[in-house]
């Protein structure tokens, strides 16, 4: 597997990192464990080797299961993890924090629930308006400062805040939502992290699913499926998408016999310094790994890529939906429902 260096960290991590927060089980109609260890280790015998979690991920069990995963199959020594910081959570709501106390005790029991003593990714995982980000950056610069942690990132960070944190700390990644049809980070966050030599974690590769190619019409979300409260997967835009879908499959086989999983995947991989996070929980998922790597994306077939994506979701949905509240002290409906 395409292997890319952690920005100047001199850390290497696969292309392909294994997303986890649907191992979590909230939001995604929960969890098997055995399952989830089983897609871990399988993960790994595919090559990858950066793992992404987040405590908010299940409420600690995502990390749970990676570090259980890990320790008891003596792996941890073969994996890059990557996990999070600055998003709380009390009464099943979740909000941002990124005061230095709450990271120092978050810190603390991610080393726990991973089973580690150090964590090789930390990643600021939204921004905390209400906390300045001198505060935030020096509190993880210590923690590098004393072996905690080994690189540090940022998650869902606009160019002026990422230029803000860069001014205290040192900074070698970002985690943004990237794929075919979410390419917001296209007009700042890409070519700023470009610019500054950090790698891109694209978030969401696959689109929540939606470019697995396995959604019909008929597909239906339950309980507290995520996808509920996303706007792509509510008719009409639903139908839009799935047509979507529909015509880059038929790109993908006619022009280079892949699934529309992988030529998902390697669009993501060809746009620059990117680390496509592929989420999943049971093995099978993680099959059409094997078509991504070997081969590339000519500008002509990005050019129609580009076209299919114009001509069947001409206003795209952006996934601000995702987006914990600004304030500690909100109380808006629904407000901090999601932790991606």
């Amino acid at each position: 597997m395409e292997t890319i260096d952690i920005g100047a960290s001199g850390v290497a991590a696969s292309r392909i990192g294994l997303g986890t927060w649907a191992i979590g089980g909230w939001m995604w109609g929960g969890t098997d464990e055995a399952e989830a260890i089983a897609t871990i280790r399988t993960a790994l015998d595919r090559g990858i080797t950066l793992i992404d979690a987040a405590p908010v991920y299940g409420f600690g069990r995502s990390e749970e299961i990676v570090g259980k995963a890990l320790a008891e199959g003596g792996l941890r020594d073969r994996v890059v993890i990557a996990t999070k910081t600055g998003l709380a959570w009390k009464d099943g709501r979740v909000f941002r924090d990124s005061r230095p106390a709450s990271i120092r005790r978050e810190v603390e029991a991610s080393l726990r629930r991973l089973r580690t003593d150090v964590i090789d990714l930390y990643q600021v995982h939204w921004p905390d308006l209400e906390t300045s980000i001198a505060q935030t950056a020096r509190a993880l610069e210590d923690l590098k400062r004393a072996g905690k942690i080994r690189i540090i990132g940022v998650s869902n960070y606009t160019p002026g805040q990422m230029e803000s944190f860069r001014a205290v700390a040192d900074l070698d990644a970002v985690q943004s939502p990237y794929n075919l049809f979410e390419r917001e980070i296209e007009a700042d966050v890409l070519p700023y992290a470009g610019r500054a030599g950090l790698a891109v974690l694209s978030y969401g590769a696959l689109c929540r699913g939606l470019l697995a190619g396995r959604m019909t019409q008929d597909t239906k979300f339950e309980g507290d499926d995520l996808r509920k409260l996303d706007p792509k997967f509510r008719m009409p835009a639903f139908g839009r998408y799935l047509a979507a879908v529909r015509a880059l499959s038929e790109f993908a086989h006619e022009r280079f016999g892949k699934s529309v999983t992988a030529l998902a995947v390697r669009w993501v991989l060809d746009q620059g310094r990117t680390i496509a996070l592929w989420g999943a929980r049971h093995p099978a998922q993680l099959d059409p790994i094997a078509e991504v790597d070997g081969w590339r994306l000519d500008e002509a077939a990005k050019r129609e890529i580009d076209a299919i994506v114009r001509r069947w979701v001409p206003a795209p949905i952006a996934p601000t939906f995702m987006a914990p509240p600004l304030s500690r002290r909100s109380d808006r409906p629904g407000a901090g429902s999601s932790p991606a």
